[in-house]
Formats: structure tokens, sequence, C-alpha cells
């Protein structure tokens, strides 16, 4: 839980450092009397120290599971977070989804034929997907998909169920408008786990317990399944913890692209205009899926290997 504190404190100092008048946002605009802006700010506790401010802040998620509200707009940031949040979690577990189906296969396939033609095509195609920047991936992808072939919409977001309102809506569509943010945010981890899976494969394909199975006479697919890629993905699932926060980072340059209004863009614009409540509750969010991310990545290690256990 440190990590949590820390990081909501070193963010609230930072734009309590930062040259601005909330006062006046929260009223709605820069026309507020200086009377108005004073009312707010004492409302608001931002008449107060930076450290009272934070401790206000924190008693208040604690006891009421209130993270405030936009200086901007009034509106809860409880709710900001759960409207955007849906969108940010499509794009990234659709593409988890995506650059697991991909990784795992070709990656062991890679592994099982070292230096074959079918290895170092994969091999290209990791050094690309590790090369090419999410944000000239998805430029190009819009302008050939959907801009000259219209296979697919350009930009914008349909929500997942389905509604009556006339609104772009059902899983269908919004499966199909996520198509290229999906493809686009996958390519790089899909790359990297590709790379990942295969050299760990094959430094644990060459370990005494894999030649003792293989000269015990088990078959070959208990061999790969489960001597070989059991062991070999603990470092996968190690990176898989640390690389939680690194896609909730990367994330905002995939929504500003296809114009997916998720917590990246949410984040990026609320630093623009210092509505400090909404990048702290940005920031829990992002801190606490980090640390429950990194706990089940501690259950899993237990699972893959029962020599470890937990204390």
């Amino acid at each position: 839980m440190w990590l949590f504190f820390v990081a909501t404190f070193i963010t609230y100092v930072i734009f309590f450092l930062i040259p601005s008048d909330p006062g006046r946002l929260r009223a709605f605009g820069f026309t507020a009397s200086p009377v108005q802006a004073a009312k707010i700010k004492s409302e608001l506790h931002l008449d107060v120290p930076a450290y009272q401010q934070y401790w206000i802040f924190v008693w208040n998620m604690i006891r009421h599971a209130s993270l405030g509200y936009s200086f901007e707009n009034g509106a809860s940031v409880r709710w900001i977070l759960g409207q955007d949040a849906r969108v940010t979690g499509s794009l990234v577990l659709g593409a988890a989804v995506f650059w697991v189906l991909i990784a795992v296969p070709v990656g062991i396939l890679s592994a099982l034929r070292p230096r074959s033609v079918f290895d170092r095509f994969a091999m290209a195609f990791v050094l690309i997907g590790i090369a090419a920047p999410p944000i000239w991936l998805g430029l190009i992808l819009t302008y050939v998909f959907g801009f000259k072939l219209g296979w697919t919409p350009i930009a914008d977001y349909c929500n997942f169920a389905t509604s009556s309102g006339g609104e772009c809506s059902g899983p269908l569509r919004w499966a199909y408008h996520l198509l290229l943010p999906w493809i686009t945010f996958m390519f790089f981890f899909a790359a990297f786990y590709v790379r990942l899976i295969r050299a760990s494969m094959l430094d644990v394909v060459h370990e005494d317990y894999v030649r003792t199975a293989v000269a015990k006479g088990a078959s070959a697919r208990r061999v790969v399944f489960h001597h070989v890629l059991r062991n070999s993905m603990l470092p996968v699932v190690t990176f898989l913890g640390t690389n939680i926060a690194y896609a909730l980072g990367t994330v905002i340059f995939v929504e500003d692209v296809f114009n997916l209004h998720g917590l990246g863009v949410e984040m990026l614009s609320s630093a623009r205009t210092s509505d400090v409540p909404v990048v702290v509750g940005v920031v829990v969010f992002v801190t606490l899926t980090v640390i429950v991310a990194n706990f089940l990545v501690d259950i899993a290690y237990a699972w893959l290997d029962p020599r470890i256990r937990l204390g």
C-alpha cells in the first residue's frame, strides 16, 4: 500500500506547485468574481496546504468511497472514471487476448524449430513489432484499412451493451470499432512476448528434467506442455505483471489516434486544465490496478512452480 500513498501524494504535490486557480475553474469558467472563487476554494478545501488537502482526500476516499469532484465540470470523479475505465478496459483486455493468442503459439513453434524459415519470419515480426511506434502504426492502419479500403471504422467507440436509443451499441459493433485499436495496441506486446517465450523455452528445453522425461518415454506433447512450457512461463508471468503499468501508460497514444475517450485521454486533458481531483483519481485507479495485477502474478507463481511458497 505504500506505493498507493506515495504515487497519490507526489501527484498532489506536483499539481499544488503548478500555478493555477482551480477555484475559478470550478466556477465554470474564468469569469467568476474573486469572492466566488474564494468561496469555492473554501468549500473544496483549496485554501489549506497541499498535505492537508491530501489527507482530506484520503479520509473521504476511505470513509465515504469518494474521490471528489472535478474542478472543470463538477462531475463526480468516481463517475468519470467509471465511464472512461470501460473504454480503456475494453481496449487493453481485448488487445491482451489478441497478443496471447498470437504470442504463445508463435513463440512455441519458433522455439521448437529454431533457425527454420518460420523462426526467421517470426524474428522479423518481432523486430518490426518492437520498433514500430504505436502512433505511426495506428495512423498507417487507419489510412489503409479505414480510409482507403473502408473495411473498418476510423475512430470512435461503441458501447458493448445493446441500447434502444439509436446510438452505436452492441457486441458486434463494439468489436468492429475496436478492431484496429486492438491490433495497434497488441502489436508491440505480441512481438515482445514471442521473443520472450522463445528465449525462455530454449533455455528450459536443455534442462536435466526435460532430458529425463524424454528418456522415460514421455510423449512429445507432454514434454512440451507439461515440462517445458509450464516452467518457461515464469519469466513471462513476471514481465506480464510489470507490463500492466507500461500498457496503461502506452494506451494514451492509441486512444488519441482513434478518438477513444479513455483514462489516458482523460488524464491528459485534466492535466492541461490542472483538474487535480480527476488526475489523482486516475492515478489511484492505475496504482490499484498495478497492485492487484502484481498480487495475481504472485499467485500465478505458486501455481506454476510448487516450489514457490507465499509467506
